[in-house]
């Protein structure tokens, strides 16, 4: 009798439970979605079922799988980026010098400067495949998303605490798997955040990214944003309605099917001797890890990245460590290196003053510097009163897990929330009440920029050792003290990329809320968002490149002496240690 009810009991543990026919589901489920678009973008840009945009709302679902996919193929794009891109600049400080200044252009230059001469090149590589129109699509999402993500990751490589540092040298970790077991680990949490941010950051854009227009060249891909590209052309405030309840769903769903369980996977990597009293949840974590079929599966991928993370990748011979160079030699070094990118930097912007001075002036200089120092103030201003508002709320929400998991999704939705919905009813008030766009228009640049501040805010609250609260507590510290001696040190390197972030954003943003339209009505604000915006409609290259090119001198200029000395001032006196 023992050995049947032992018989019966191993085959009960040999079938399938309820977890994973759930699992399976959510998985075959992902598997149709991707295969189902990915025939959908083989078809010819010539086919109309490929570029018709229809305002039925029976579409919105395929729209809306569309656009997520794009999106996410763009995410893992930022992901690979991040991790190559702000590892070299954390590592090198020849690289350093040369990376972060172009990141901090990179960040600032508009989404419509990028598609401008981009579009003609991934058309090319696909001719006459909507393929090519979709990878554009995609590049375009992917800069909107992938330099808050490498900030974050840079800011986090270089603010690992000294002392975990010291340890992993004591266990003789190679750098590959120091990076791997110690550096990202402890860049998890605000990575995670930013990349959520970055999702967001990337529905923002959705209307510019889909709906490409340049010059007479115009190309609708089936998705959200040209969905609202068409609602906004034709006045339908119904399709507009509905496209917000769609983007709304969808954010919930990725955010409880992906987000959540990567939140709640971040907090293993909290620099802490307590535990902490709260932890996140997730269901589909939970799921997962009460599978009987699948979990065999996920050991096997966690043991071979373990064995991937854990491999040495050390050449031949260069085990031990190589002796340093001699100042000498690094000084030759450093006059060739920078030599040469000084070179290139000199050839790049003798090519640019060669294509602009042709059809453009002094005077349309002077213009575009007039212009951007007015785009300056606004941003400087709205960066200033988001500050003032996020950072507590932010923070509130950070130590409290019950709360961020409750508030999480309607963080991610506000963040998402397309700025081109508000542009019918602020044109319409601005007309209607003869109200100066300059400073009316000025609000929207930040809808979709303050984020930034507010997600690595609560990134750094949650990262924040609970000990160090626990002794703050104990030594009834409170009140004002409390912001000043605990809170805001702990947080402020976090801080700082969300705000260097926010502020490289707005700039962006301005493209799109100095210059809104409603049917044919159209309002501009005086600024370089605008002047941009004009010239990439009239398909005017050279005012485009003059624009983009003196707005990333004001950014650089800004960024080295603002953010950068306030950057330094998180790596150095306010890091964990």
């Amino acid at each position: 009798m023992s050995k049947f009810v032992a018989f019966t009991s191993l085959g009960r543990r040999a079938l399938p439970n309820q977890f994973d026919l759930i699992a399976l589901v959510l998985i075959l489920g992902a598997f149709a979605a991707a295969v189902s678009v990915g025939h959908d973008v083989t078809q010819k840009i010539s086919a109309p079922q490929a570029t018709a945009i229809t305002l039925d709302y029976w579409a919105l679902p395929y729209y809306a799988l569309r656009t997520t996919l794009r999106m996410f193929v763009a995410i893992l794009a930022s992901l690979f980026f991040t991790l190559t891109y702000a590892t070299l600049a954390a590592k090198s400080n020849r690289a350093e010098k040369i990376l972060i200044p172009i990141l901090d252009v990179l960040q600032s230059v508009p989404v419509l400067g990028f598609l401008s001469f981009t579009v003609t090149f991934f058309l090319g590589l696909f001719p006459g495949s909507i393929l090519g129109a979709e990878c554009a699509a995609i590049f375009a999402i992917f800069t909107s998303q992938a330099w808050n993500m490498a900030f974050s990751f840079y800011q986090s490589l270089r603010t690992v605490p000294g002392d975990l540092i010291e340890v992993s040298r004591g266990f003789q970790l190679s750098p590959w798997q120091r990076f791997w077991q110690l550096e990202a680990p402890f860049a998890m949490p605000g990575l995670i955040w930013n990349m959520m941010m970055s999702m967001s950051g990337g529905w923002f854009f959705v209307v510019a990214s889909e709906a490409i227009s340049v010059g007479d060249n115009t190309i609708n891909l089936p998705g959200i944003g040209s969905y609202l590209s068409v609602a906004i052309s034709q006045k339908n405030a119904g399709a507009v309605f509905a496209a917000v309840i769609a983007v709304l769903a969808v954010i919930l769903l990725y955010d409880q099917l992906i987000f959540r369980p990567l939140v709640a996977f971040s907090t293993r990597f909290r620099v802490e001797l307590l535990a902490s009293g709260q932890q996140e949840r997730s269901w589909v974590m939970a799921t997962f890890k009460r599978t009987r079929w699948l979990r065999p599966i996920q050991k096997g991928f966690a043991k071979a990245f373990d064995r991937f993370a854990l491999m040495r990748l050390e050449l031949p011979g260069r085990s031990a460590r190589p002796e340093p160079l001699s100042p000498g030699a690094n000084r030759v070094i450093d006059i060739l290196f920078y030599s040469s990118v000084g070179l290139l930097a000199a050839y790049s912007f003798w090519h640019i003053v060669l294509f602009v001075s042709h059809d453009l002036s002094w005077h349309e200089l002077l213009l575009t510097i007039g212009l951007t120092s007015l785009t300056l103030l606004r941003v400087v201003f709205l960066i200033a009163l988001a500050t003032l508002i996020w950072v507590p709320v932010g923070v509130w929400i950070g130590i409290r897990p019950r709360i961020a998991e409750k508030i999480q999704p309607l963080a991610q939705f506000l963040a998402a929330f397309p700025a081109n919905v508000i542009f019918p009813v602020v044109v319409v008030l601005i007309i209607h009440f003869s109200l100066n766009p300059d400073f009316w228009l000025s609000f929207l640049i930040i809808l979709g920029t303050q984020w930034y501040i507010l997600f690595n805010v609560i990134a750094g609250a949650q990262a924040f050792p609970s000990d160090l609260r626990e002794a703050a507590r104990s030594f009834n510290v409170g009140g004002w003290d409390w912001w000043r001696k605990v809170m805001l040190p702990g947080i402020f390197p976090y801080y700082v990329t969300g705000a260097l972030t926010a502020s490289g954003g707005s700039w962006n943003a301005a493209i799109v809320a100095e210059y809104v339209k409603w049917g044919d009505d159209t309002v501009s604000a005086r600024g370089i968002g605008s002047y941009i915006a004009i010239a990439t409609k009239d398909g005017n290259f050279p005012k485009i490149v003059l624009g983009v090119a003196v707005m990333s001198v004001f950014v650089i200029v800004f960024n080295r002496c603002f953010w950068r000395p306030l950057f330094a001032i998180g790596e150095k006196r306010l890091r964990l240690s």
